[in-house]
């Protein structure tokens, strides 16, 4: 396996190149005589150091792990920075000479048999070197690559119809180390401040590391724990808006579509915006890579037929965007395999839009405003009846917004509209009552905005009117 975001050579802060780097003297004997290296440590690490490709690719061949866990015992207990790059520089050097060097991380050496490796602890404290990003940054991919190649990881990577059953095995104790890292992830692309620092460096690096550990199906339920799909429609407008971030676009295109195979993931991408960002990657889109994994994503999304995730989708106007691209040449098959599963789909799902439907999508977004259909009598006459479906879903979650909503224009318009479905129903009085409904709307009459007030004592009289007078409003 190799890994190609450790192939940067140039630190962006003070533009010095690896090889600056690993031509620094360290003062190894000062930090064994101050016990922060052991005798081994200093015999290994200058029998390593500054030797040529082929010594030092010979001596890791014969005790990888010792040399590992030397350089790794600098990281965990010198803190001066200039030795702490080389140490960073060193492993990673390791690693782009040979990738499957990653398992000496997880090997006991012969020199140090006191300890298990751990790694994740050491890499983990240098995430929170804040006045050293260049240092965050390499042990941000060194963990990446530690957490890839760890023994006894949850099988299966990506695939479609295997994705929430599955999660961490009980062997494998990395489980806290990957949600640590995770938050911290998702923490940096939340960073403001840290952003207009560095903010390639910083969306660059966490991205891709992302993408990688995004592969397990395990690791994307621990994303979606922490709160990461709320952070990628962010991240996936800024590159779409860079005409020189076509990778960092492809790659958050990844992380989105390996997270279309977690069910639960799927249900949240639309309410956060994730569908229109895609559709608008694919209608923009240059580079074919970035298009084909844009696709693919909205392809899994319409997989989930029972979410009508197709709706979004046309309303985002991917249908005109299919046409437009079903007439280019493409040198990929599965594109345009792809693009007429996507544009049947589409036929199949989605006639035009109706204004339930279009109210629909508002009550389940949890925020409602006076658009004309809230006052409409013809929109209620014509659509009460489609209150009944899927149990009174749209009914039920109108009275969860009553309940727990705090915005008050939302809490004045749910009043009105539950009023309205009790004039217009003909057992819209009985089924609200049912429902808790009465219970909910009265603790309204004392709220503090007076058009709430309002909304709540009108609904309230309805439910108290006889039929006979419900049917004179209702005509």
């Amino acid at each position: 396996m190799a890994y190609a975001y450790l192939n940067d050579d140039t630190t962006p802060e003070t533009n010095q190149t690896w090889n600056e780097i690993l031509a620094r003297d360290v003062p190894w004997e000062t930090y064994a005589s101050a016990r922060l290296i052991t005798d081994k440590d200093l015999q290994l690490i200058r029998r390593y150091d500054k030797r040529s490709p082929e010594l030092k690719a010979s001596m890791l061949d014969e005790s990888g792990p010792a040399y590992v866990e030397a350089f790794m015992t600098v990281l965990k207990n010198v803190t001066k920075p200039e030795s702490v790059q080389y140490a960073l520089a060193v492993l990673i050097q390791m690693l782009q000479e040979n990738p499957s060097r990653a398992r000496l991380f997880h090997q006991q050496s012969d020199q140090h048999l006191a300890t298990q490796p751990d790694p994740y602890t050491v890499l983990e404290r240098l995430l929170q070197r804040q006045d050293d990003w260049w240092s965050q940054d390499k042990a941000c991919k060194l963990l990446t690559i530690v957490i890839e190649s760890r023994p006894r990881k949850s099988t299966g990577a990506t695939g479609a119809g295997s994705s929430d059953s599955a999660s961490y095995t009980p062997a494998d104790h990395a489980e806290t180390h990957i949600s640590l890292f995770l938050d911290w992830l998702v923490s940096q692309l939340n960073n403001r401040a840290n952003l207009a620092k560095n903010p390639p460096t910083v969306i660059n690096t966490c991205i891709s590391c992302l993408a990688a550990l995004l592969k397990e199906r395990g690791t994307r339920q621990l994303y979606l724990r922490a709160g990461g799909l709320q952070v990628l429609p962010g991240v996936l407008q800024r590159a779409k808006d860079s005409p020189t971030s076509s990778q960092l676009l492809y790659e958050t295109c990844l992380c989105v579509w390996q997270l279309t195979y977690l069910r639960a993931a799927a249900e949240a991408m639309a309410p956060v915006g994730l569908i229109r960002l895609l559709v608008e990657v694919c209608r923009s889109a240059q580079k074919e890579k970035v298009f084909r994994m844009a696709l693919a994503s909205l392809r899994n999304l319409l997989g989930y037929e029972e979410l009508g995730l197709a709706s979004d989708m046309v309303e985002a106007g991917l249908n005109k965007v299919v046409i437009t691209r079903q007439m280019q040449s493409w040198g990929d098959d599965d594109v345009v395999e792809m693009l007429g599963y996507v544009d049947e789909k589409l036929k199949e799902g989605i006639v035009i839009l109706s204004n339930f439907e279009k109210y629909r999508k508002e009550v389940m977004s949890g925020q409602l405003d006076w658009s004309p259909m809230h006052s409409s009598e013809l929109f209620w006459r014509e659509n009460v009846d489609k209150f009944e479906e899927r149990d009174f879903q749209v009914l039920r979650v109108l009275l969860k917004i009553i309940e727990t909503n705090r915005d008050v224009k939302t809490l004045a318009v749910g009043c009105h509209d539950l009023g309205q479905f009790i004039v217009n129903h003909p057992q819209g009085r009985y089924i609200v009552n049912d429902l808790r409904g009465k219970e909910l709307v009265m603790r309204l009459l004392g709220h503090s905005d007076v058009e709430v007030q309002k909304q709540a004592l009108l609904c309230v009289q309805k439910l108290m009117l006889s039929k006979d007078k419900l049917d004179f409003l209702k005509g």
